[in-house]
């Protein structure tokens, strides 16, 4: 205040403006502040935002935030049809587009009463399975990475882009892949898919051992993950976590080996469960689940059968682009599928697989005809962002960076 406002005021104003500086010093020395963790942060696994209250380095109170990519994926499937629908799958979790491809063509085949081929079903499995390899060394590899183990992120992405360039050759992309069709597949596995498959399962295991040296009994590591970010087995049940977030909290369940689709009935593995929920038991989970996905690949490459790849239903049966270009019936029948779409007949399904991340189940509803009146995605990224507000509460402000790369949140499923 300026000596001449002073004069100018009366007592009852001077009085009131005196409370209002002394209130404003108050704030600037009082211990808690609010710092923003994102949308826009380097730390953060896409466009997310985490409000903490830290009083010096310890977050007494956390709020999250969604919504940032919201792209109204859901709203749009009212207006594509079931096929135009499936590259929009694609931009849930983009790091395992495979698995959310086949998980949304089986609750369409579940309206159609389609059961696909049983080399397809294989196909299917081997996709799955490299999905949740590549999105368990994002996790981990990012995890490390935003807590400076830089090299532990160069020897796993190498193998993530060999997976990669695997999936380039069954579908022609690498990223979002569009692989799966409604009865079927794009394409069948390329000639040298077998060869490619042999050097990855005995490759990978290799460097996961020289990341477990690394990190496992590494002092750093062990101090910035072991009981951070805590979730009991109760905690994570009634957050409605699932996936290795889950099983990291001793919650011995699995949709693969509980409620098998496809093949999983056939294949030998194990249900890798954890005890103390943790950051470092999330880390162990999903290194062990590495290894029983390639265990499963394995097994897969062993028994994948020949014959046809897709079911023969001309409903959905995509015709061959050799007789599209020769037969007049057959580009009709052709042109009908994409340019109208498939007529599924009224109902509703919900189906659901074990995705990396967790249950990633999609709810159809159909009144008949090519696009459907609506549809629900179940994504574990939303379930598991709610954690965060409660496992960040009393740790330091480092911890919510490793505490929110453990949960491995995909901001395109958590918004849709």
């Amino acid at each position: 205040m300026t000596q001449s406002n002073v004069k100018n005021m009366s007592t009852a104003q001077l009085r009131e403006q005196l409370v209002k500086e002394r209130q404003s010093l108050a704030d600037f020395y009082n211990p808690n502040v609010l710092v923003n963790i994102g949308p826009s942060h380097p730390a953060m696994h896409g466009t997310l935002r985490a409000m903490c209250r830290v009083n010096g380095e310890v977050i007494e109170d956390a709020t999250c935030e969604i919504g940032y990519l919201h792209r109204a994926i859901e709203k749009l499937a009212e207006n594509r049809t079931y096929h135009q629908w499936i590259v929009y799958t694609d931009r849930l979790n983009y790091c395992s587009a495979l698995a959310n491809n086949i998980a949304y063509v089986m609750a369409v085949e579940d309206l159609l009463g389609i059961t696909v081929t049983e080399r397809c079903q294989w196909i299917r499995v081997i996709c799955m399975e490299l999905a949740r390899i590549i999105d368990h060394i994002i996790c981990v590899a990012i995890n490390a990475l935003d807590m400076g183990a830089l090299t532990c992120f160069w020897y796993l992405y190498h193998w993530r882009e060999e997976a990669y360039t695997m999936i380039e050759g069954m579908c022609g992309m690498r990223l979002t892949t569009s692989y799966a069709r409604i009865g079927g597949m794009m394409y069948d596995l390329p000639d040298n898919f077998a060869s490619e498959m042999a050097k990855f399962v005995v490759g990978l295991p290799r460097t996961l051992e020289d990341v477990e040296k690394l990190l496992t009994t590494n002092r750093i590591w062990v101090d910035r993950t072991k009981d951070v970010g805590t979730l009991t087995a109760e905690e994570a049940i009634n957050f409605g976590v699932t996936g290795p977030c889950l099983r990291a909290s001793g919650v011995d369940f699995d949709l693969r080996r509980d409620r098998p689709y496809y093949t999983y009935s056939e294949l030998d593995f194990d249900v890798v469960i954890g005890q103390n929920g943790d950051v470092y038991d999330r880390y162990l989970v999903r290194m062990e689940e590495m290894r029983q996905s390639i265990r499963i690949l394995q097994q897969c490459m062993q028994k994948l059968p020949k014959g046809p790849l897709w079911v023969e239903d001309r409903r959905v049966r995509i015709p061959e682009k050799k007789d599209v270009y020769e037969k007049m019936e057959v580009l009709i029948h052709h042109f009908k599928i994409f340019m109208e779409g498939i007529d599924v007949p009224p109902g509703e399904a919900y189906n659901c697989i074990e995705s990396p991340n967790g249950e990633l189940g999609f709810y159809i509803v159909s009144r008949g005809g090519p696009k459907a009146w609506r549809i629900k995605i179940k994504s574990p990224s939303l379930l598991h962002f709610q954690t965060f507000e409660h496992s960040v509460k009393g740790a330091k402000i480092p911890d919510a960076i490793s505490v929110l790369g453990s949960l491995n949140i995909i901001a395109g499923e958590l918004d849709r």
